[in-house]
């Protein structure tokens, strides 16, 4: 198993006063340590306009900055908001990062879920799936054959002889690519289409089971061109995480905030999301959260994780939590991760080799 960790660039007031501006240094300062301690993968997730969540206007000019930061850690967006990019651009710019980390990137794509990003930038809320869907098609033109010829709903152009899309990224025929799934609709074109699947940190096991099975019997139905997406087959599962000494000290430093953080994130500007991916509904406890936390001791979060490994057949674990635990609580919760869980899911190889 891989794993990786979920930044949103979430500001914690207290520490990173309006207008926030230190939550860059800070969520940097944990990519360079996730790297150090061995983690494969820094995610960065896309969001724009909000005061009270994640600020992150451009995943690409942030991971061509963490590559220069970086030397092995996998730098991936997870995700960018397809529907508010032309789809082209997103092609060339994921090359060009690509070549900039010396091919470590990876891309995932996702359909939106907050209104007023599209407000704001003027483009369509209600039509986002089908953008999505006919964005996708362009996209793999430009990865496999470099021209085009597109006359769609939403998109229109053409590229041919004597010109093609350049830059060719390091990975060919691309990075591995991923969509986040959180409904059928979007799980089973997922794995029509070759992606690696993402999934939220909200759902519970069953509906894990339930929705990686889906995606399985829809990616035997791939083509043999989208199977060649490095990332086809894989499943990767978000989890708000935390690591203490005991199962009780982990929820004493950690139940006031993940709850008032879980509640936030499904509150008002998220049209209904919490309730589309999530079956706990808007009034949330900690004990209501059993399934979706591993938080804990290290022998409890192994447990649980090899019982979700088994479950969904998942290929990585994406570590999430709030900034309101504070840098000290959170970096110490890192190293445990990687000194005590990351150690029972890999050979002795394998953690040599992370760590080198």
């Amino acid at each position: 198993m891989e794993f990786g960790v979920l930044f949103t660039s979430h500001p914690n007031p207290k520490e990173e006063p309006y207008p926030h501006r230190d939550v860059h240094a800070r969520t940097t300062d944990e990519v360079i340590e996730a790297e150090r301690l061995g983690f494969d993968t820094a995610w960065i997730a896309e969001h724009h306009f909000a005061t009270s969540y994640g600020i992150m206007p451009d995943c690409f000019a942030y991971m061509a900055y963490l590559a220069a930061k970086t030397s092995r850690i996998k730098i991936g967006a997870a995700v960018i908001t397809l529907p508010l990019y032309d789809p082209i651009r997103v092609v060339e710019n994921t090359s060009f990062v690509d070549i900039l980390s010396n091919g470590r990137v990876r891309l995932g794509i996702g359909s939106g879920y907050r209104p007023y990003e599209f407000e704001g930038l003027g483009k369509d809320f209600d039509g986002r799936r089908d953008i999505v869907e006919e964005s996708v098609g362009l996209m793999f033109d430009a990865f496999h054959r470099h021209r085009w010829d597109h006359q769609g709903k939403y998109y229109k152009g053409t590229v041919k002889e004597p010109y093609e899309m350049l830059p060719h990224p390091i990975q060919m025929p691309h990075p591995p690519l991923y969509m986040a799934g959180g409904t059928d609709r979007s799980i089973g074109y997922s794995g029509r289409n070759g992606f690696g699947l993402m999934l939220s940190t909200l759902p519970g096991i069953e509906t894990l089971a339930a929705q990686t099975a889906l995606y399985k019997r829809e990616l035997a139905n791939a083509s043999e061109e989208r199977r060649k997406n490095p990332a086809a087959g894989e499943i990767d599962i978000a989890r708000w995480v935390y690591i203490a000494d005991t199962d009780r000290q982990a929820r004493a430093e950690t139940e006031e905030a993940i709850v008032r953080h879980i509640a936030h994130f499904g509150g008002t500007g998220t049209s209904g999301y919490l309730g589309s991916v999530s079956e706990k509904g808007s009034e949330i406890k900690y004990d209501d959260l059993a399934e979706t936390l591993l938080h804990g001791s290290a022998e409890t979060v192994i447990a649980r994780l090899r019982e979700m490994q088994a479950r969904t057949g998942m290929t990585s674990l994406l570590l999430h939590y709030p900034p309101y635990y504070g840098r000290e609580k959170t970096m110490k919760s890192l190293k445990l991760f990687a000194e005590r869980v990351i150690p029972a899911f890999r050979p002795p190889a394998q953690r040599m080799a992370a760590a080198e």
